[in-house]
C-alpha cells in the first residue's frame, strides 16, 4: 500500500454541550488537520495523488469550518463539535469525494493544541 499524507489548518470557536469544565464555555482552537490516503498501486504519472488535488480537496471541506463557530454547523448544530466529531466528519465528507476504486482515505487526524490529537479511521 502506497500512502500519501497532506496538512492544513483551521480556526473556530466552539464549546462542548453537557460538559463540566471549561470546554462547556465558548472557546476557540486553531486546529491542525492531517489526512492520509492510500492505493494500492500508483497512476500512470507514479502518484497515489497528486498532493495540489489533494490540498483542494481538503480544502474544501476545511472552508466549511474555518472561522465558524461551530456548534452552528451541521452536524455540529445536534452533536458535540469534539476532536474526535471534527475527524469523524472530516474523514466521512473526504470519503465522499475521494475514495474511488484505486485511491481510499485512510486516516484523519485532529490537534486541537499542540499536544492533543484525535484520530478516525475505519
Amino acid at each position: 500500500m502506497y500512502e500519501v499524507v497532506v496538512y492544513t489548518y483551521f480556526s473556530a470557536a466552539h464549546n462542548l454541550r453537557g460538559y463540566r469544565g471549561k470546554c462547556e464555555e465558548l472557546h476557540g482552537h486553531n486546529w491542525k488537520v492531517s489526512v492520509k490516503v492510500g492505493a494500492e498501486k500508483l497512476d500512470q504519472l507514479g502518484m497515489v495523488i497528486d498532493f495540489k488535488e489533494l490540498k483542494k480537496t481538503v480544502n474544501k471541506v476545511i472552508q466549511k469550518l474555518d472561522h465558524k463557530y461551530l456548534n452552528d454547523v451541521p452536524p455540529f448544530d445536534s452533536i458535540n463539535p469534539s476532536s474526535e466529531n471534527i475527524a469523524y466528519y472530516i474523514f466521512q465528507e473526504l470519503k465522499k469525494a475521494i475514495n474511488s476504486g484505486r485511491i481510499k482515505v485512510i486516516k484523519v487526524s485532529v490537534w486541537e493544541s499542540e499536544d492533543s490529537t484525535a484520530t478516525y479511521l475505519e
